[in-house]
């Protein structure tokens, strides 16, 4: 057997050591990703968000809309029942999944972003808002769903069922 073929002591020691570091940081990773660095309440805001950053993310828009909807729950309590004027509804938005065989959904506004999700096509969804993004064959705007998860999809695959949505 030639030296070549057969591995020497050293490199499967480094594949071991290699092995281990890997594995102590899948462990670290779930701490890590749990842990929010900047709670929602206290992000600063700006005028163009970075597509990349945290606050685009669908999970993100979901938490601070909700929060909002109970803000304003608790104060029509405060001003009481008989005195509380029913809130105009909510301009909802709808659009039609012009992706075949289906459109993937995304936990934020980049082509990169993790998968959470897809919607068939001729699908009748739901859209809460837009913003810009990565490109998708030459258009830059995604929409956040709101049908049952919070997610983004590329405007170039949804078509706009009635008027446009507002810019989040």
């Amino acid at each position: 057997m030639s030296p070549l073929s057969r591995p020497s002591r050293l490199r499967r020691l480094g594949l071991c050591v290699a092995t281990g570091a890997i594995a102590a940081l899948t462990a670290a990773a779930p701490a890590a990703v749990a842990a929010d660095p900047q709670p929602v309440g206290q992000r600063a805001e700006a005028s163009a968000p970075d597509p990349m950053s945290d606050e685009l993310s669908a999970s993100a828009m979901q938490r601070e809309h909700e929060a909002r909807q109970q803000k304003a729950r608790e104060e029509a309590q405060k001003q009481g029942q008989s005195q509380a004027q029913p809130a105009a509804p909510k301009r909802t938005y709808k659009g039609r999944v012009i992706a075949k065989p289906y459109l993937l959904l995304r936990d934020k506004p980049t082509r990169s972003s993790r998968v959470v999700g897809s919607v068939d096509y001729g699908t009748v969804v739901s859209i809460f808002c837009k913003t810009t993004g990565d490109n998708v064959d030459g258009n830059n705007r995604w929409y956040l769903l709101s049908d049952g998860t919070w997610a983004w999809g590329s405007a170039r695959y949804i078509e706009n069922i009635g008027s446009a949505p507002q810019t989040c």
